[in-house]
């Protein structure tokens, strides 16, 4: 019988992907703050980022002390937000959004990720054509399909789509995302993921050794403190992930 990592080790693991989540968070915070003012009531994406923070418990000082440093009311990092296009192996597209302190630092570390697994850092507008700003709430097989429906239509939402295995997306329009999302929780219908987010027109589909190289340039990417966000058009099979 194998023995795996020990309690203490894996203990370590948690904690430092739960300091990314929150290193990743705090950044969306602070440039959320300072390009929309520090009252969540008035802006919808710091209102986002909040909810993003108190959904990995981050507790609430944490998230004050992040708006006065973003508003100058603390001594804070000013981050800029930055974002790179490419394509990973087998003609995928990806986009890379990027909070950062250090520009060359950030472009040095993606351009390498893409080299590393085969795939290469493209131009300014080179995949993003391929995408569109959307928001999505998913609901886990076993929701309402007929209630969600209704309340997201009413609401205000573009489109309801329902999968093989009964979960559902409710698609809106980011400026809509905020008052479906009301009138979702208001009906008691909590979303399991809300956000706005990037979804491409068209699916590639990658499979083999391609697919798993895919899924490493990907995971590497997501991995690195800078990034906040990657899209990808990859459709992956289940061998991708051995």
């Amino acid at each position: 019988m194998g023995r795996g990592p020990s309690i203490e080790a894996r203990k370590n693991a948690v904690d430092a992907q739960r300091g990314k989540i929150f290193t990743k968070v705090i950044r969306e915070i602070g440039v959320a703050a300072r390009a929309g003012g520090g009252d969540p009531a008035g802006n919808p994406r710091l209102r986002a980022a909040i909810d993003k923070g108190l959904a990995v418990n981050m507790s609430k000082d944490v998230i004050e002390r992040a708006i006065k440093k973003a508003t100058g009311e603390l001594e804070g990092v000013v981050y800029e937000e930055i974002r790179y296009e490419g394509y990973a192996p087998g003609g995928v597209a990806v986009i890379v959004d990027c909070l950062t302190d250090n520009k060359v630092r950030t472009v040095a570390d993606v351009r390498h990720a893409f080299g590393k697994f085969g795939g290469n850092l493209g131009t300014d507008g080179s995949v993003s054509f391929m995408f569109k700003k959307l928001g999505v709430l998913s609901f886990a097989t076993g929701a309402d399909e007929e209630k969600i429906t209704e309340v997201a239509i009413d609401a205000g939402a573009d489109d309801v789509v329902v999968y093989d295995d009964g979960a559902i997306d409710v698609v809106t329009a980011p400026d809509a995302f905020e008052q479906v999302k009301a009138a979702m929780d208001g009906a008691g219908l909590k979303a399991d993921l809300a956000e706005v987010t990037m979804r491409a027109d068209n699916d590639i589909a990658v499979t083999g050794e391609t697919a798993q190289q895919v899924v490493k340039l990907l995971r590497w990417l997501e991995d690195m403190d800078d990034v906040q966000n990657v899209y990808s058009n990859a459709d992956l099979g289940q061998d991708a992930y051995a």
